[in-house]
């Protein structure tokens, strides 16, 4: 079983999915015609408005990636799943950038001791949210408004569950150690120093001068949170460096299994979707559709009922009362949508110390193309074939395919469809 195919009228009106088998014909005779690749959509020629049933878009917030499923009340079958969809996010990716460009910016300063001070300009509004939250928001909101265009949706169904960020820590927490936390009594070395049992967590040696180590680097997106924290002697430390600790003890997995046993599970994910629950929430109350709420607990109940694995288009499926009795085929393969961004703003080239060395082109579109662009490409010599094109402001592009690249000019390339900020697979 597939996603069904989008159908839309001749005015771009939604009409109801339809199966994939009816678009072909439909294609073949010439009645319809392509209206985008991803996702799948066609419209028809000479038909206009139609009959449409209960249609309801169902949404799983994630931290890393958002389940999407439209739901149709059939007369027949019940809630089935006609569409289903993966959104992943790049919070992680926004989050790097935005820490690199703070340290050029601190390090700028330090050499810039005479300017006057800034940090007191910048007022927050109510309701901010870090960047890298808001992504997740807005690129969900963006699903959202694009579905309600392509598919009759006549409500919405949503997770507004908030994670026990305690207790996920520590399952036997109970009253008023939630008002203590990790460190009551402890300074962060004793701590470390009595959970690690005074001793390198790396090669075992005791009464050696001990370092305090991050097990998941900050490099590579770490916190500094206890849970991330560790003791290792000198020696270890330096060996170690800004890898990641599977990577390090790689040759060791019992000691490698030990020490991710003892650590605690990071909370950033969980974090995460608590901070941006009531965002969400409050932006899909302002569409004006009718918003069904659900929670973790009520999901995971209706999956496990149905029995069902689990996937994140599935618990989008199951949300909240509406998915009961919904009906789904599980082997059915979801669209996958990761966001890549529209481009970066920044225009200068930094050098290692955070100084301007030159700047990049101006422009975002070269010859009608523009970085992201499903193409195909008919460059003599070689098999056709449809990728993402990278654009030079030279008539030499490079074209990327799921098996190969090539570098091709224009001439050789047909747009299939424009750059929308998000890869599909």
């Amino acid at each position: 079983m597939h996603n069904r195919v989008l159908v839309l009228d001749k005015n771009r009106r939604p009409l109801m999915p339809c199966h994939p088998a009816r678009a072909r014909q439909l294609l073949r005779r010439g009645k319809a015609a392509v209206f985008r690749r991803y996702p799948f959509a066609v419209i028809l020629k000479d038909r206009e408005c139609g009959t449409v049933q209960e249609t309801r878009l169902k949404i799983a917030p994630g931290s890393k990636v958002t389940g999407l499923a439209v739901v149709a009340e059939c007369a027949r079958r019940g809630q089935t799943v006609l569409w289903a969809a993966e959104l992943q996010h790049r919070g992680a990716a926004i989050r790097k950038a935005l820490e690199q460009r703070r340290a050029h910016r601190r390090f700028r300063r330090s050499k810039l001791r005479y300017r006057a001070p800034r940090f007191d300009n910048r007022r927050r509004h109510v309701g901010w949210l870090a960047p890298s939250l808001q992504h997740r928001v807005d690129t969900a909101m963006t699903w959202v408004e694009r579905l309600r265009r392509w598919t009759p949706v006549k409500g919405v169904s949503t997770m507004l569950h908030r994670f026990d960020t305690q207790k996920l820590q520590n399952p036997e927490i109970s009253g008023v150690e939630y008002q203590q936390g990790t460190l009551f009594g402890y300074e962060v070395r004793e701590y470390l120093l009595e959970k690690w049992g005074r001793r390198c967590a790396y090669c075992g040696k005791e009464n050696v001068p001990l370092t305090i180590d991050h097990i998941h680097p900050r490099s590579l997106g770490g916190s500094d949170r206890v849970s991330n924290l560790t003791l290792a002697c000198v020696p270890c430390n330096q060996k170690k460096g800004n890898r990641d600790v599977a990577d390090f003890l790689a040759h060791d997995p019992k000691r490698l299994a030990r020490i991710e046993a003892q650590r605690k599970a990071p909370l950033k994910d969980a974090a995460a979707v608590n901070s941006t629950r009531w965002a969400l929430w409050e932006r899909l109350q302002a569409t004006g559709l009718a918003v069904e709420v659900g929670t973790g607990g009520r999901t995971k109940w209706n999956r496990a009922r149905l029995g069902y694995p689990k996937a994140h288009w599935i618990d989008a499926a199951c949300v909240g009362e509406s998915g009961t009795g919904v009906r789904l085929e599980p082997a059915m393969p979801p669209l996958q949508a990761k966001a890549a961004g529209h481009g970066e703003r920044q225009r200068a080239r930094l050098n290692r110390h955070g100084f301007p060395v030159g700047h990049k082109a101006g422009g975002k579109s070269y010859l009608g193309f523009q970085t992201g662009d499903l193409v195909r490409c008919a460059k003599p010599g070689l098999p056709a074939f449809v990728g993402r094109v990278a654009i030079r402001f030279r008539p030499s592009f490079l074209v990327i395919g799921p098996s190969r690249k090539a570098e091709a000019h224009p001439k050789y390339l047909t747009v299939i469809q424009k750059a929308d900020g998000y890869a599909y697979a």
